[in-house]
């Protein structure tokens, strides 16, 4: 009996289950608000362009027999760029002239006619009637030459419409039209640009509008010299979008441009966020729960992760806005939230490239 009782605590012992190891943290990936979540700086892709550019042409159809210009050329303001075969020009003149000489004549036989009557009716000769009539005679001659005139100054204008003159100082960045072509009134063929005046033309999409106004600073670099890095500023923002591309276009002036930059030239444009009480996060980092977009939010103390309801505001190429729920200095997770757990322990790993 003795050694049963002996026995019976030895057996209780032996009967006892070990405890259970506790398992290892979860590697989880996280970011540290407010440090390398910052918004990145927006980079646009853009051409170098004049602000003073114009496209010329004939105000007349007619077909070119001359240009006197090339691509790259320096022109001035009333120098020769094309010229219209001007035969039917000058016939049409010819012919306006010729109206005005018979209107004139007519008019100088009314007059004539005109002092004869007068001196009739002076002598009772004629009734007032019939004087009444001359004079109307008399004036509507006076208006067929006015009317003559006109039109044949307006062909006159014509004859001179066939040569194209420079309307500026400036370089012939493009050609449309060579000898030989028929054109029509109106068509571009010689377009002019002003070199002193550079700016970079950028199409800028919706979504990156934000904080993209009139004297917004830049910078610009051109592909073709990269290391070289010019101070620019917005000048002008498009009030509506384009209809087919849905984007903005945003014109750069580039302040300090040197001989290197050259009209055509392809420019990277960086815009730098203002700071905002927005905090940006990656995409992965949000995620939905009970009908709530929700981070999971790192206690540093004791690795333990729980949910926490957010508002997030847009969403962009390099992540999401988030306006609320979180405070600088926080740790989120950004990889696996799907399979999280309230209360669960996790080891975070900072995302490469935040200490």
């Amino acid at each position: 009996m003795k050694y049963l009782l002996l026995m019976l605590p030895l057996l209780l012992v032996a009967c006892e289950k070990p405890a259970p190891t506790p398992s290892a943290p979860r590697p989880a990936l996280v970011v540290t608000v407010g440090e390398q979540t910052t918004a990145a700086p927006i980079i646009l892709v853009g051409e170098i362009r004049s602000r003073y550019e114009s496209a010329q042409g004939f105000r007349i159809n007619g077909k070119i027999i001359e240009r006197n210009v090339d691509t790259g050329a320096v022109v001035t303001k009333g120098q020769l760029l094309a010229k219209l075969d001007s035969m039917d020009t000058g016939l049409s003149t010819q012919a306006a002239q010729a109206e005005v000489r018979a209107a004139e004549a007519d008019l100088a036989l009314a007059q004539a006619e005109l002092d004869r009557q007068r001196q009739l009716h002076a002598s009772k000769f004629i009734s007032n009637q019939a004087l009444d009539i001359h004079e109307a005679q008399f004036k509507a001659a006076a208006a067929r030459v006015k009317q003559t005139r006109a039109q044949a100054a307006v062909t006159g204008n014509q004859s001179r419409y066939t040569h194209l003159l420079a309307e500026r100082d400036g370089v012939v960045t493009q050609i449309h039209a060579e000898p030989g072509q028929v054109v029509a009134a109106g068509e571009p063929i010689v377009r002019i640009a002003v070199p002193e005046n550079k700016e970079v033309e950028i199409a800028v999409p919706e979504s990156r509008m934000l904080g993209i106004a009139v004297d917004v600073p830049a910078e610009i670099r051109l592909w073709a010299n990269p290391n070289t890095v010019y101070k620019g500023k917005v000048r002008e923002v498009a009030p509506a979008a384009d209809n087919l591309t849905r984007t903005f276009q945003v014109r750069v002036v580039l302040l300090e441009a040197d001989a290197s930059v050259r009209l055509g030239m392809t420019a990277g444009v960086r815009f730098y966020h203002q700071e905002t009480n927005d905090f940006l996060l990656p995409t992965t980092a949000v995620t939905q729960r009970d009908g709530q977009s929700v981070v999971w939010v790192v206690n540093p103390a004791s690795g333990e992760v729980q949910p926490r309801p957010v508002q997030a505001g847009a969403f962009r190429e390099d992540g999401v806005l988030i306006a609320s729920g979180i405070q600088k200095g926080e740790q989120v997770v950004v990889a696996g939230v799907q399979t999280l757990v309230p209360g669960q322990i996790v080891r975070a790993t900072p995302l490469r490239g935040q200490p």
